[in-house]
């Protein structure tokens, strides 16, 4: 899923020939919803609605069980605490 204008992502996926969708995350209604919304991007900005690097885990449910998300774009969740707070919801009854 993407901020990107619709007629960006049609023109991305025939030119890469894609075998999935594109998503368009309008009015970034989802990224405020998860609450990853990048805020140093106001209303208007060409970055608004971008979201903050991360990854999600989704429960089998189709629920958000866990977001990992850092502010800014040059850093990421480290991995090992990913994991450690995957395994620990996994191992609770």
């Amino acid at each position: 899923m993407t901020y990107d204008e619709r007629e960006s992502l049609k023109k991305f996926h025939g030119e890469q020939q894609l075998g999935f969708p594109l998503l368009q995350d309008e009015d970034a209604q989802h990224v405020n919803a998860l609450g990853i919304r990048d805020l140093d991007y106001p209303p208007g900005s060409n970055a608004y609605g971008i979201p903050y690097p991360g990854i999600f885990w989704v429960g089998i449910d189709g629920l958000v069980r866990a977001k990992f998300a850092v502010p800014g774009f040059r850093d990421r969740s480290p991995l090992d605490q990913v994991h450690k707070t995957i395994s620990k919801t996994l191992s609770k009854p």
